[in-house]
């Protein structure tokens, strides 16, 4: 409007005409009232509210896509499902139409955001996908609210895949109760799932949901039924673990998340010294209901122990606490207790490669104090993981990035990775660590495969921002500018202290013409890492591509990065 008022409302009004008013009769739409450039609209049926949604948007996908980013006039759309209140004058209240329109405050523009009931009630009816956004609170409403943004197959960006069901036998690990006295404890009941999941990962014929996934339901009250809709699975795994003094109690249960059946219940008790013993046994327990044609080879697999010696298990879980929590201060909590772990067990593979990727993101996000002798521990680390885990996906995985990412060697990391997912086809980390090496190959379309299969594997990971941050990535490698600018956005929002996110949201803004956009993220880029500066950006990342790092570092340049920062 301010470049071209006239023009503006020339194009709004030829869209009104030509499109939407013809879109909402087709599907029996009726206009409530207009607000300025928006309107309320009421519909018969949910699904074809939806249809005319997604109609619309692709419609207006087709008409933008010979136009420069300044001159396309792109909507929002947001859609809720619910009882309402007509006025006389046929204007219409009520938390249901509140709802719908703070959905449309949180939708990208040009895409749609549903609530969680009217996801329920058209899945499976429209050609379309559903992106799980989790539970938001919205503005000015009470409860939280279960968003999905629904993806368009035609349209320009590419769809996230939904979690739904495979063909092969599939399960979600839930969190396990802690009923500890000690809250403190509750690390090993979370490392106790950790090891489950892991297990039943190995088993090549079986669908695993991730542990980041699963961890969302922590804390609260499920239904089993919907947790296997959200997360596209046959069976949930749940239980409790009660640890006191020297002894431990474990049980479990599998469901049937169609049905809410239980399929198996079991509980092991023992010294806490047979720890491992006891997760053998609910390990092979819950993989001879689910798949008992396997052949004995593969369950012998999942049993294979980390270490047998549980005060290095212990530093080792509570370091992995840490880990996940993405902090500069977390981070060198975590690299002391996995150096803890080794003290005590100098054969554990696990902490070696984690330890690793601790060193990574110091590097990643500006945390290095001292860049050469950082690289020399990170590449003893990730040899010795190698070395002692050459079976072990996550100790390969984990490894092959640190040498990519701190060391260099683009292709034998790569190859590390190749062999962890031969090992475990499952690990989203696995996919998730390659997707980043495929990019720094100068590979981004198989990056953006790599980072869709991740996402698949563990569609609700609270850690997303990263992996949409690597396929942003990957689109501004393939001069996709647009596309990066999107998925570093969502990036930015689910991991809004996460400055590699925002450096690629200043590059991708600057490059697409979004100089004012770009500025800003730069800003937000140097609040989080001060150090941040032309001169050093070849310490953050490893290409292989000469291009891809100028392009990159042009578009930082255009943001306004200088030699000294900003």
């Amino acid at each position: 409007m301010g470049a071209d008022e006239e023009g503006t409302l020339t194009r709004i009004r030829s869209h009104r005409r030509s499109l939407v008013d013809r879109k909402l009769s087709e599907h029996r739409g009726r206009i409530v009232k207009t607000t300025g450039d928006g309107m309320l609209v009421e519909f018969v049926s949910v699904v074809d509210a939806v249809r005319c949604a997604v109609d619309i948007q692709r419609d207006m996908a087709e008409a933008n896509a010979h136009l420069s980013p300044d001159k396309r006039i792109e909507f929002r759309v947001g859609i809720n499902v619910g009882d309402i209140i007509i006025s006389d004058n046929g204007d219409v209240f009520g938390d249901s139409v509140n709802v719908a329109s703070r959905l449309e405050r949180v939708a990208d523009p040009g895409g749609i955001c549903v609530s969680g009931r009217v996801q329920e009630d058209v899945e499976g009816k429209l050609d379309v996908l559903f992106e799980d956004n989790g539970e938001q609170q919205l503005k000015n409403i009470a409860k939280p609210v279960r968003v999905y943004r629904v993806r368009l197959e035609s349209g320009t960006q590419r769809p996230v895949p939904a979690p739904v069901a495979t063909n092969r036998p599939s399960i979600a690990v839930l969190p396990f109760q802690n009923l500890s006295e000690d809250p403190l404890q509750e690390y090993f009941a979370d490392g106790m799932v950790d090891d489950i999941t892991a297990a039943l990962s190995r088993m090549t014929l079986l669908f695993v949901i991730a542990r980041n996934s699963s961890f969302t339901y922590k804390g609260k009250t499920i239904d089993v039924k919907e947790v296997g809709r959200e997360l596209g699975v046959r069976y949930v795994l749940e239980g409790s673990v009660r640890k006191s003094t020297n002894r431990v109690r474990i049980t479990g249960q599998l469901i049937d998340a169609n049905s809410g059946g239980h399929l198996w219940a079991g509980r092991f008790e023992g010294n806490l010294e047979d720890v491992f013993a006891l997760q053998d046994k609910i390990t092979e327990s819950v993989v001879g209901q689910i798949a008992p044609k396997l052949e004995r080879a593969e369950i012998e697999r999942a049993k294979r122990k980390p270490t047998e010696r549980l005060d290095a298990y212990d530093y080792f879980l509570r370091g992995m606490a840490n880990f996940h929590q993405q902090t500069n201060e977390t981070n060198s909590e975590a690299l002391r207790l996995f150096y803890k772990a080794i003290e005590l067990d100098s054969d554990f593979a696990l902490p070696h490669g984690l330890g690793g990727i601790c060193y990574s993101r110091r590097k990643a996000r500006g945390w290095a104090t001292n860049h050469a002798q950082e690289l020399l521990e990170a590449e003893r680390l990730a040899r010795r993981a190698v070395e002692l885990g050459r079976d072990d996906a996550v100790a390969l995985y984990t490894a092959g990035f640190t040498i990519a990412h701190v060391v260099g060697d683009l292709d034998a990391g790569a190859n590390l990775i190749d062999t962890a997912l031969a090992i475990d086809p499952n690990s989203a980390g696995g996919w998730y660590y390659g997707g980043w090496v495929k990019f720094m190959l100068g590979e981004p379309e198989l990056a953006i495969e790599y980072q869709a299969r991740s996402m698949r594997l563990s569609p609700l990971d609270p850690l997303r921002g990263l992996m949409r941050a690597a396929t942003g990535f990957a689109h501004l490698a393939a001069g996709r500018y647009d596309e990066a600018v999107s998925w570093a956005q969502r990036a930015c929002s689910d991991q809004p202290n996460f400055p590699v996110a925002w450096r690629l949201l200043a590059s991708s803004s600057a490059l697409s013409g979004r100089l004012e956009q770009a500025q800003k993220a730069l800003a937000r880029a140097l609040q989080l890492d001060p150090g941040l500066e032309m001169s050093t950006l070849s310490h953050y990342a490893t290409l292989r591509r000469a291009e891809d790092f100028d392009r990159y570092a042009e578009g930082l340049r255009l943001a306004g990065l200088s030699k000294r920062g900003i």
